[in-house]
């Protein structure tokens, strides 16, 4: 959708479609009693984050090869890893910060070459990442909400509110952020299926956290990165650069070491 419509109204149409959607089903299932929740105040930190994440992947794609803005935003899983160590309490062994190291030098591998092509735009992914991470943390400290459905709705309906503030305050004050008009039907069409699969891999994201630990579920995500970068080369014809192609690989190591090492930790509680 990158030059057909800009990339804040895009992200904002996408999460007003899944907010309705998830309202309607949170109403059909559980009738006004589902839209009680308890410390609202978390659900909208939830919102926000997502809000964040969103925006800053969204605009990022927009510039740069898909491969590289998902291989940048992959640091994800290790900020989680710190994260839940830092504010849930949750045990961070050696290997975490080992990981931590290898997964920034990848970073700044992957931005070099990024930053020198399209200005420190290219930190958009990072920014991204952070946003995540946090998301994913504060989706754990909700995790016994007594609704799933509650609590989808919660976050993309606050995404939803962030986000068409900042396409309105950017059309009047940004001008790369103006919106020409409505959207084509295409346009729309692409947004009811990323708000679809992006709604169904954030249940599947929640119903994990409910499950495990943060820092055991973010490094399962880096099989993404082999599908946008098949994507980024095939589809839309992107280049592979090889330095950041190692940087790429210095991040995936990182998480496969992190990701280990929380598997061997629940293996000796299990025993």
């Amino acid at each position: 959708m990158a030059g057909d419509w800009p990339a804040p109204a895009v992200a904002a149409l996408r999460f007003t479609i899944g907010a309705l959607a998830l309202a309607v089903i949170l109403f059909m299932r559980e009738g006004r009693r589902g839209f009680q929740v308890n410390r609202p105040w978390l659900h909208m930190a939830r919102g926000f984050a997502l809000f964040v994440g969103t925006i800053s992947f969204f605009s990022a794609i927009y510039i740069m090869p898909l491969a590289d803005a998902v291989a940048i935003s992959f640091i994800n899983p290790i900020l989680t890893a710190l994260f839940s160590g830092w504010f849930l309490k949750e045990k961070m062994p050696p290997r975490t910060w080992v990981a931590t190291i290898i997964a920034f030098c990848g970073v700044l591998i992957m931005l070099r070459p990024n930053v020198a092509a399209f200005g420190w735009v290219a930190i958009l992914p990072l920014i991204s990442a952070f946003a995540m991470s946090t998301m994913l943390i504060l989706n754990r400290m909700v995790s016994t909400q007594r609704s799933i459905f509650a609590a989808q709705f919660y976050i993309a309906f606050w995404a939803a509110i962030f986000l068409i503030t900042a396409t309105v305050i950017g059309h009047w004050l940004v001008p790369v952020m103006a919106v020409p008009g409505t959207p084509d039907w295409d346009v729309v069409l692409r947004c009811l299926l990323v708000a679809l699969t992006a709604t169904g891999c954030h249940f599947l994201l929640f119903m994990a956290t409910m499950r495990t630990t943060a820092a055991v579920i973010a490094p399962i995500v880096y099989i993404q990165l082999l599908i946008a970068t098949a994507i980024s080369v095939f589809v839309f014809g992107d280049p592979i650069d090889r330095t950041a192609m190692l940087g790429g690989l210095l991040i995936i190591f990182s998480g496969l070491l992190l990701w280990r090492s929380a598997r061997r930790e629940n293996t000796v509680l299990e025993a």
